[in-house]
């Protein structure tokens, strides 16, 4: 059985920057009555704010569910608040490094890009991400920009040279995450290994980017047992089906082949 879910957010539990619909908010709370939650995503602290925790209904259960921003840079646990427990922030030196590499792949990859929506390039603290049609693109825009993930790849692969070390990986639609060198969704799920106290036996991985070069695909590294999805919808079922199994023992075949 598993006792800790972990969750992607863009493309997983919501549509790409998008809140989490009363659906998917009602199981969630569902889900933290049998058993622990974790989200781990791109996105910074008033991200999940906004696409999660406020649409989340009243008695949820938050001590049960940790909060990963920036691919697992930064740690939020709840007891009668939300508390920050690390920040693994670029130092200044690293910083310009990544700008100035990240204009330079840029230029160099010649991106089809004919308009933008907000800035490109966002400096998180832990992460520095780069939305090639700006923070505030329309979703329609930004699902039939990249679908196949070429375009993003033709930039990732300039940039293995001068950070290597550094953890880059493409997330969402039109995104790329870029972390310190060995901390990624692998090091924040040792982290909940740790500030948890969970076995990764014990742990479910559930994202949408989970191929080779997908931000979600670090995850694989430690051995969680990890489930691809297409949507938020299939995910909604995985959920579901979790919830079901949980409750009734005798099903536990329908997730064993989840």
């Amino acid at each position: 059985m598993k006792n800790l879910i972990i969750f992607d957010l863009d493309g997983t539990l919501a549509k790409s920057k998008s809140p989490i619909d009363q659906e998917m908010s009602e199981l969630l709370k569902s889900l933290l009555h049998v058993a622990h939650v974790a989200i781990i995503s791109g996105g910074d602290w008033p991200q999940f704010e906004k696409q999660v925790l406020d649409h989340l209904p009243k008695n949820t259960l938050l001590k049960k569910l940790a909060i990963l921003p920036t691919c697992g840079t930064k740690f939020y646990q709840y007891k009668e608040d939300w508390k920050k427990l690390y920040a693994e922030n670029f130092t200044d030196q690293e910083r310009k490094h990544i700008l100035d590499s990240l204009h330079t792949a840029l230029e160099a990859s010649d991106l089809d890009i004919n308009k933008t929506w907000g800035a490109q390039i966002e400096d998180r603290g832990s992460q520095i991400t780069f939305s090639a049609l700006g923070q505030q693109a329309p979703l329609e825009e930004k699902k039939g920009w990249d679908p196949d993930f070429k375009k993003r790849k033709k930039v990732v692969d300039l940039l293995k040279k001068p950070l290597k070390g550094f953890s880059i990986g493409m997330g969402g639609t039109t995104s790329i995450d870029i972390v310190k060198p060995g901390i990624d969704k692998a090091y924040g799920i040792h982290k909940l290994e740790e500030i948890l106290g969970f076995g990764i036996p014990e742990m479910l991985f559930i994202g949408d980017a989970l191929f080779e070069g997908g931000n979600d695909y670090p995850a694989r590294k430690t051995g969680v047992d990890c489930i691809q999805v297409r949507d938020a919808e299939e995910t909604k079922r995985i959920i579901q089906t979790i919830i079901m199994c949980t409750k009734d023992p005798k099903k536990v075949n329908s997730y064993d082949a989840l």
